[in-house]
C-alpha cells in the first residue's frame, strides 16, 4: 500500500514538472484547485481562467441536435404507422 502511495505521489509530480516545462497555461493544468487568492509574500494570485460565452456555446450546439433528434424520431414513428408495424390501438384508453 506504501508503494502505491509513493508511485501516486510520484506520478503526480512527474506531471506537476512535465507541464511547467511545457509552460501550458493554468487553465489547460488538471484539475487546478484555488483555496486562496494570495501569495505566500502577500501579492494577489492571478485571476482564474475564465470561459467565454460557455453557456451560450451549450445552447448553440444542444439545441439543433436536439431539434434534429426530434425530427428523426416523429418521422420514425411516422414510418412505422403508415407501414402498419407498429399502430396504436384506440380501446387501449380504458
Amino acid at each position: 500500500m506504501a508503494t502505491l502511495v509513493a508511485n501516486l505521489a510520484r506520478a503526480r509530480v512527474l506531471l506537476a514538472r512535465n507541464i511547467a516545462e511545457r509552460g501550458l497555461p493554468a487553465a489547460r493544468q488538471a484539475a487546478p484547485v484555488r483555496t486562496k487568492i494570495t501569495s505566500a509574500n502577500g501579492a494577489l494570485l492571478p485571476e482564474p481562467y475564465n470561459i467565454r460565452f460557455g453557456l451560450a456555446k451549450v445552447l448553440l450546439v444542444s439545441t439543433p441536435f436536439l431539434y434534429l433528434g426530434a425530427w428523426i424520431s416523429k418521422e420514425g414513428a411516422e414510418f412505422l404507422e403508415e407501414n402498419d408495424i407498429f399502430v396504436p390501438d384506440d380501446d387501449d384508453d380504458d
